[in-house]
């Protein structure tokens, strides 16, 4: 079981530190947003390559982000029929989730994105538009990042749901700990270690 929770806090930190660095994007984009919409309003002029270059940086902004919000618990989940359950049922509906959906739905869209990316690269496919941004497939490569980073925090998620179920209650203590605080006031001591 210690096994377990040093592998869960290893790809924790891993999912964690993607999310951060991909956070970063949103910087660029507000700025990029706010220069397109001034100068649409005030110098009615406008760029195609402005316009292709948030959406690019939204795809990248979500793609990294997927595994970290997943983790944080932002994920839409349907309240009604979780509000009935006990903490134990959730944890097993949890589970399941992970192990039938989500992690098999990573890696079948991750394995045919990377073909995706493959096509688009040797292509050199390039925006529709004369005015667009080539290398669409820098964007297009976020894509089996953006799933293998899912995938990572489903493992995670699946490790906790594992440990909650049957870990001993130090373990238990440990994994709701990290769900219930931001990731930079965790530094849990194992037990059996001392600091």
């Amino acid at each position: 079981m210690r096994q377990l929770l040093a592998l869960e806090k290893f790809l924790s930190r891993i999912v964690m530190g993607i999310g951060r660095a991909g956070a970063w994007i949103a910087i660029p984009l507000m700025v990029i947003i706010l220069f397109d919409v001034i100068t649409r309003r005030f110098l009615v002029l406008g760029s195609t390559k402005l316009q292709e270059g948030e959406w690019h940086l939204h795809a990248m902004l979500f793609l990294l982000c997927m595994g970290f919000v997943y983790l944080k618990g932002g994920h839409v989940r349907i309240d009604l029929m979780r509000e009935g359950m006990s903490s134990r049922t959730r944890n097993w509906v949890e589970l399941f989730g992970c192990l039938l959906f989500a992690i098999p739905y990573c890696l079948i869209v991750a394995w045919f994105s990377i073909d995706f990316v493959e096509r688009s690269w040797h292509l050199n496919e390039a925006s529709d538009s004369a005015t667009g941004l080539p290398w669409r497939w820098a964007v297009k490569a976020f894509m089996p990042i953006g799933l293998f980073t899912l995938l990572l925090a489903c493992i995670v998620v699946l490790l906790r749901r594992f440990i909650d179920l049957f870990g001993p209650p130090d373990f238990r203590r440990i994994v709701a700990e990290e769900e219930a605080q931001p990731e930079e006031k965790i530094d849990p001591v194992l037990p059996g270690q001392g600091r």
